[in-house]
């Protein structure tokens, strides 16, 4: 009996989240395909995991910011004769500061990042896993979808589409037993912060570690969850107390909750 392919792409897997989902995988003896900037950290990665593991590795180092970047690794897998059973859209950059004062070039290459490649990317891979019957979808989003952020627009709202794309995604094929899930963690130590210019806000100070968001968001994947959140508050909030307030008063406490110390 041929065993059944389960091999995972994982965008952003050279650090933070998409590093401890890459761990997690392996752990299951899953193949990986591990993409990000740094081949010299993904090479570490996969020699790691093939020594602990047993598992096999492929390495694409590739700029996610740049247009033609989810076709390149689109090819790139066909080429090699790699099947994606699960497409884990990781990667994904904030920026702080107002609006109209930020760089307009990294502007974009965060919306080409959080949005345009990882939309590419699944829609080039849905349809291997539409026509197989079988496939999963981790699209790692954020609290921050569920509500406009001063000081943070650009990046709250690129996460808005992550999260009602993935959703949408979901109902659609359902009926082709492939699932599709919105991670929505709130604070997590990571890289973000640093790359994102987010040192002194409050709320992370309580941030979770990248380990135990990744090992809620596969579960919830494994599970076929539609939205995820890993922190109980944060969902009840989300759902039943931001949507009732004032308009202006949810503004008000968003960007609150972004201003630096």
């Amino acid at each position: 009996m041929t065993k059944q392919s389960n091999t995972a792409l994982i965008t952003g897997a050279s650090s933070g989240i998409g590093w401890e989902l890459a761990k997690i995988h392996a752990k299951k003896s899953g193949d990986l395909v591990l993409v990000a900037r740094s081949r010299d950290k993904l090479d570490a990665l996969k020699l790691e995991l093939e020594a602990q593991y047993g598992i096999s590795a492929t390495v694409i180092a590739e700029d996610l910011s740049k247009p033609g970047a989810a076709q390149r690794i689109f090819d790139e897998t066909q080429a090699r004769g790699i099947t994606v059973d699960v497409l884990i859209n990781n990667a994904g950059f904030g920026g702080h500061g107002l609006f109209h004062e930020q760089n307009l070039v990294n502007i974009q290459a965060m919306m080409q990042v959080n949005m345009a490649t990882l939309t590419e990317l699944t829609h080039l891979y849905l349809k291997g896993m539409v026509q197989r019957k079988r496939g999963r979808i981790l699209n790692v989003s954020s609290t921050a979808s569920f509500m406009p952020g001063p000081l943070q627009a650009v990046y709250y709202a690129t996460k808005a589409y992550v999260t009602s794309l993935t959703q949408a995604i979901a109902e659609e094929v359902a009926v082709d037993h492939v699932t599709a899930t919105a991670l929505c963690p709130g604070a997590v130590a990571t890289g973000f912060v640093a790359a994102g210019n987010l040192e002194g806000v409050d709320i992370w100070k309580q941030a979770k570690s990248a380990q135990s968001v990744a090992q809620f968001g596969y579960g919830a994947m494994e599970r076929g969850e539609l939205v995820a959140f890993n922190e109980g508050k944060l969902k009840f909030l989300l759902n039943w107390v931001v949507p009732l307030l004032p308009r202006k008063t949810m503004l008000k406490m968003s960007r609150q909750a972004m201003e630096k110390a």
